[in-house]
């Protein structure tokens, strides 16, 4: 069996929202809701939180994960890659949750460390089709994958073009989760910033920029990160409405 690690970045100082790790999410800290769901996924054996805070170290271990001290990363996946490095027994497969996805499904993590798995490939991510009025927002990343299901190209606009017009059904809306082999994620923290991810503002542009297949595999979780303080009225009524399970 491959040793799969989930590690959630989660860092206190966001521009947008200060402090979004401990914000209070029905009576918990958004990250521990996170941890909470990343830990019921089947066939992972640890969850981490790499966070340079610990207020935010010690709200995950009192949720059960592993709390890793990283420093002061560039970017999310640097201080993943930072928090691998440092897990002993060391893991052959890991999954980037990010710490702002409070109602992310188990079964999408499953779902992305099977296609890691079967595929044999050195990163991988989820697609959902686009839903109406999704189509034009450049806050959708989409993506569209060769005939066996890796990436051809992400985009923040609206890809392929139809000639004929309308919205093709080879279009995917991206779903912002990601696996990485250990080594592969190690080596993706020292590659330079592509032109691609540059000019479109995608990180996982790089990796294609470099000759790296991207596995993406279709999953029916829409994806729903906490960006700003008024997302979490959202959230907090979606978790009502679920019954109030983290």
């Amino acid at each position: 069996m491959r040793r799969v690690a989930v590690i959630i970045p989660a860092r206190y100082g966001a521009s947008r929202f200060p402090g979004k790790p401990l914000a209070e999410l029905a009576g918990r800290p958004l990250v521990a809701h996170v941890v909470a769901r990343a830990r019921r996924a089947r066939g992972v054996d640890v969850v981490a939180v790499a966070t340079d805070d610990p207020r935010i170290a010690r709200a995950a271990e009192e949720a059960g994960a592993a709390a890793i001290m990283t420093g002061p990363a560039a970017t999310g996946t640097d201080r993943v890659a930072e928090a691998a490095s440092r897990l002993a027994p060391a893991p052959e497969i890991v999954v980037n949750l990010q710490g702002d996805e409070p109602l992310i499904e188990p079964e999408a993590i499953e779902t992305l460390v099977a296609a890691m798995i079967e595929s044999g490939a050195e990163m991988g991510t989820l697609a959902r089709p686009l839903e109406p009025g999704e189509a034009d927002r450049p806050q959708v990343v989409k993506v569209v994958t060769d005939r066996t299901g890796h990436a051809l190209y992400f985009s923040r606009a609206l890809i392929p073009h139809r000639r004929a017009g309308g919205v093709s059904p080879l279009c995917r809306a991206h779903v912002g989760i990601y696996a990485f082999t250990r080594a592969f994620l190690a080596r993706f923290a020292t590659l330079a910033p592509g032109r691609l991810e540059e000019e479109e503002a995608l990180e996982q542009l790089r990796a294609l920029e470099h000759g790296v297949r991207i596995r993406v595999a279709e999953t029916a979780y829409r994806g729903f990160g906490i960006d700003v303080p008024e997302d979490l009225e959202r959230a907090r009524g979606l978790l009502a409405a679920a019954g109030g399970g983290g």
